[in-house]
């Protein structure tokens, strides 16, 4: 990389960022738990669970709903998730995101809250599997500590042989951001109009992040003007 290039690798959040499954995963807990006697409106799910690891949800559960997770209650829930995977698409450009990285040579990495296997199936009914390489990590990788601890990122950052102070780190979640700069990356917001995305514009500005961008277009232009990506030619839109 030249000298004045700010960024030495691209670290991607995935659901909100690359597949599109919030969506589905907030449903599936919607069913299960009315199947469990507790009922949530969507909203609530989406602004509460997105971006959290098991023990977090649940946590909140136990707070605000004295809700006690039953014997079984995770094994359903782990059955229904995987169900939902078919379901699971790209957001828009992001296969274009990845490639353009790829064919750049731009050192890139996948941090996320899912567990190991549905992070690979998402990838896989996504059609991102091959553009995603084999840097994508889950929190298993850490001891379990994932976002918005920092240590999932930091970790990937050191698989691509840099740290997480050269990196720029890409989410949609006031969770994942947190996770990011903790582990000392810069923070760009990613929040694709049509999917569902736990935080908003101001939430993630107000945290930290340098940008805030609308689209995978927008991304790899940001990308251009760091000097990380060559030029797209006349017409990216």
């Amino acid at each position: 990389m030249r000298p004045e290039v700010p960024f030495d690798a691209v670290l991607l959040d995935l659901d909100g960022v690359l597949v599109e499954s919030e969506g589905l995963i907030a449903q599936v807990w919607q069913r299960v738990l009315a199947e469990y006697g507790l009922r949530l409106d969507l909203a609530e799910i989406a602004g509460q669970f997105t971006g959290q690891r098991f023990e977090g949800v649940l946590a909140y559960l136990g707070t605000q709903h004295a809700f006690v997770p039953p014997p079984g209650f995770l094994d359903t829930l782990e059955t229904r998730f995987n169900a939902a995977m078919p379901g699971v698409t790209a957001i828009e450009g992001a296969a274009e995101t990845l490639r353009a990285l790829r064919d750049s040579g731009v050192p890139f990495a996948i941090g996320s809250n899912s567990e190991r296997e549905r992070l690979h199936l998402k990838l896989r009914f996504a059609g991102l599997t091959e553009l995603a390489g084999e840097h994508a990590y889950d929190p298993s990788w850490v001891g379990g500590r994932g976002k918005p601890r920092p240590d999932l990122y930091a970790f990937a950052a050191r698989q691509l042989g840099t740290v997480p102070e050269r990196c720029v780190v890409i989410e949609d979640s006031v969770v994942g951001g947190a996770a990011g700069l903790a582990a000392g990356a810069t923070l760009w917001g990613l929040l694709v109009p049509g999917h569902p995305h736990p935080d908003g514009g101001a939430a993630l500005r107000r945290l930290g992040a340098a940008r805030v961008l609308t689209s995978h277009a927008g991304v790899r232009r940001a990308l251009e003007e760091a000097g990380l990506l060559a030029p797209a030619p006349t017409g990216d839109s």
